[in-house]
């Protein structure tokens, strides 16, 4: 049971405030959960100092009339029109009027409740364009959630109080977006609502860098995961993985070297070849837990950002997440896709999945987790590591796992859901990525061998992990 915090706000007084404040003036736009948002603002008295116009375009001919045509109802695209059209209706209207001493905004959500036959599809996007000065070019925040309450009365308050703390926080809190990000789930909880995805723009946000949002999505507890792009934008997670086969590589990433390279082009060959998969539709997604990205108990951003930058300049998109254990990934890849799954690993992980203690907390124990983590279609596509007494690769065929285990494992291999990979090359391998860190903070340039091009190039470029020259 949640503790109630005496220091938040009230959605009560959050909209009274608003009401209350002679600069703030807008209109609200909502389509698929009633007007849940505007409501607060009408029962809080004062409404007029606020609404400058509400409305709920809920025929799709009427949407389209007004917004344009539309492939999908529920999209960034739908609600980005309608931030466009709103927004700039009044300033047309009213800029003349009261332009010099009012902070127009124009907020809108469109938003699909669950289904009975589908539960956990409720989803929808929120987002206000605003200015944070009178006669200031505007600035916009748009946020992508999942609806968990299974009963739609429910839903529709969970949109109304999340509508109001992003307003308030777009007026009260432009200037701390982490805070932002947290009073987003005033009045709310897990239980009810996902964040998954929020966006930055603007002169009011001109220093936030939308991969650090994202990552304080997760840190903050508003997500399991986030995603973002190659080029750094924030994006839902369905509009990288829906209904794509993907590949995942999990890792630090402390730098990527020519080994993590080589693991992805093997499996990925392999996970063609066997799943009979078209590759142009396959998703290469780079994932980090945020156990991977702790310094002494803290986020080390400068060492966040320079790890994605490495990881853009080989196109890949990232996945930060919350999930200590791997198994628990492929559960959250399957909300999204029903192709096949592929977990690109080196031995020395797949040793540490056999290993029985770290599912204590599981009445299954390691059947229940290998069960979680090969569900679907789902494999463990793994690269061998160097074995220094034989002074050569050990691959998956030959690991030695306990002896409770070893008809178990002998099982996976056999109806391929371990997928042994070749070597590509010998002379890479015995090289930890811990070394080449090593080599790169010391100046000793033997580092520049061990790392794909690009990432050398990027490395330089923007002097990452300690590089000086």
């Amino acid at each position: 049971m949640a503790i109630l915090d005496l220091d938040t706000v009230s959605t009560h007084q959050k909209a009274a405030r608003l009401n209350h404040d002679p600069t703030t003036y807008g209109a609200f736009a909502e389509i698929g959960a009633a007007q849940e948002v505007v409501a607060w603002f009408f029962r809080s008295g004062r409404a007029s100092g606020t609404v400058a116009k509400s409305m709920s375009a809920y025929d799709m001919v009427v949407s389209d009339a007004i917004y344009g045509p539309s492939n999908r109802y529920v999209s960034r695209q739908r609600l980005q029109s309608m931030l466009t059209h709103e927004y700039s209706l009044l300033q047309d209207r009213l800029d003349a009027a009261r332009g010099a001493t009012t902070k127009f905004f124009a907020f809108a959500d469109t938003v699909a409740t669950n289904r009975r036959s589908q539960p956990g599809s409720g989803h929808g996007w929120l987002g206000i364009r605003f200015q944070n000065e009178p006669k200031a070019p505007p600035s916009e925040i748009l946020i992508h959630i999942r609806l968990l309450d299974p009963v739609t009365l429910r839903e529709q308050e969970v949109i109304g109080i999340l509508g109001v703390n992003l307003i308030y926080g777009a007026f009260y809190l432009n200037d701390q977006p982490e805070e932002l990000i947290s009073t987003l789930m005033d009045g709310l909880s897990r239980v009810r609502l996902e964040v998954d995805m929020i966006k930055f723009s603007g002169p009011a946000f001109a220093g936030v860098d939308n991969r650090l949002m994202s990552l304080q999505l997760v840190a903050q507890g508003l997500t399991d995961a986030a995603v973002f792009t190659a080029s750094g934008e924030a994006v839902e997670p369905a509009e990288i993985l829906f209904g794509r086969p993907v590949l995942l590589q999990r890792g630090s990433f402390r730098p990527v070297t020519n080994v993590t390279l080589d693991m992805l082009y093997c499996a990925g060959e392999r996970m063609v070849a066997e799943r009979k998969i078209d590759e142009h539709r396959m998703v290469v997604l780079m994932e980090m837990s945020l156990k991977n990205l702790m310094s002494s108990d803290q986020l080390d951003h400068v060492d966040f950002l320079a790890r994605v930058d490495m990881l853009g300049a080989l196109g890949h998109p990232v996945m930060i997440s919350s999930f200590s254990a791997s198994h628990r990934l492929t559960a959250y890849l399957r909300r999204y896709t029903k192709l096949p799954i592929g977990h690109v690993m080196g031995l020395g992980t797949l040793r540490s999945i056999f290993q029985e203690e770290y599912y204590a907390d599981l009445a299954g124990g390691i059947l229940e987790a290998l069960a979680m983590f090969l569900q679907g279609d789902t494999a463990m596509y793994v690269y061998p590591m160097w074995d220094p007494n034989t002074a050569s690769p050990l691959s998956a065929e030959h690991l030695e796992v306990a002896q409770n285990l070893k008809h178990l494992y002998q099982h996976l291999l056999e109806n391929e859901r371990i997928y042994p990979l070749p070597v590509f090359d010998k002379v890479d391998l015995p090289i930890m990525p811990a070394e080449i860190l090593s080599r790169i903070k010391a100046g000793d340039i033997s580092w520049q061998k061990f790392v794909p091009p690009p990432v050398a190039e990027k490395i330089r470029t923007d002097k990452l992990f300690g590089y000086s020259g």
